[in-house]
């Protein structure tokens, strides 16, 4: 299957930056400081780009879904960082009591650990999709073969345990580097990110997490909660727990069907 990359217009310009201020200095080599200048401004941008996990400026992403679900009222409930042998298994019953769909973005490595969980995760009818193998918070520092093979071990394990291809992929933390773009369209991946962020891998207050979800809900909306690495309440409880009744019953009373990513875009 043939590849062709068609960069934004951020990183063309990148590139045209870095082209120019080589033959800048090969022709005015007394004007390297200005040279070295423009590179670096360059790079700040991509930096601040990159850090930014609902931009679009380095590549195609997907931060809502698409006219078509949210007409159908549809919402995305997607789960980072399983599957946790004590979490995911309770996240699945509350799912499976409110009728919910979600999207589980799995490790690589911790689906090795737990591949059973894996399987009965799509069994319940729910997706799993693409979060890395290494889930390394220096992912966005990688160079273009190790964010690829990164990315591609996590393919192959999930593909493998599962028995159904991720379509999406979310990087660590929603960081990423000019590199994600071409080694996701090699490897027939789209980028995800979210319109609400719980953090609920850092706040312990499940009231806080709730607000954060709840404000602004509407159709088309994707959120972001997390079964694994998630954070515990003054009850020793993981919030996901707390919350995720709370949030369904708010997308029943407004209408709203929680479906994949998957169902969403088909």
């Amino acid at each position: 299957m043939s590849f062709v990359w068609n960069p934004r217009h951020t990183v063309q310009l990148s590139l045209a930056t870095h082209a120019a201020a080589a033959v800048g200095v090969i022709a005015a080599p007394a004007e390297w400081p200005l040279a070295l200048g423009a590179v670096g401004a360059n790079h700040l941008l991509l930096s601040v780009a990159g850090m930014l996990p609902r931009s679009t400026l380095l590549g195609a992403n997907l931060n809502r879904l698409p006219e078509s679900a949210r007409q159908r009222r549809q919402v995305a409930l997607t789960i980072d960082d399983g599957p946790d042998p004590e979490v995911t298994p309770r996240v699945l019953d509350l799912l499976d009591a409110a009728g919910a769909r979600a999207t589980f973005f799995c490790i690589g490595r911790r689906a090795r650990q737990a591949p059973a969980l894996c399987r009965e995760i799509v069994a319940r009818g729910h997706r799993v999709e693409n979060h890395g193998d290494s889930h390394s918070w220096a992912f966005a520092t990688f160079g273009p073969r190790r964010i690829r093979a990164d990315i591609a071990a996590a393919q192959a394990t999930l593909a493998d345990i599962t028995g159904q291809e991720p379509q999406f992929f979310r990087p660590t933390a929603g960081l990423r580097n000019p590199l994600l773009d071409p080694a996701l369209r090699k490897l027939g991946l789209r980028l995800a990110s979210w319109t609400h962020r719980s953090l609920d891998s850092l706040l312990g207050d499940p009231q806080r997490v709730y607000r954060r979800l709840q404000r602004h809900l509407a159709a088309g909306d994707i959120l972001l909660m997390h079964d694994g690495y998630a954070a515990r309440t003054p009850r020793d409880v993981a919030v996901i727990i707390e919350v995720l009744p709370r949030l369904l019953q708010t997308l029943r009373d407004e209408d709203l069907r929680p479906v994949t990513l998957a169902a969403a875009v088909a």
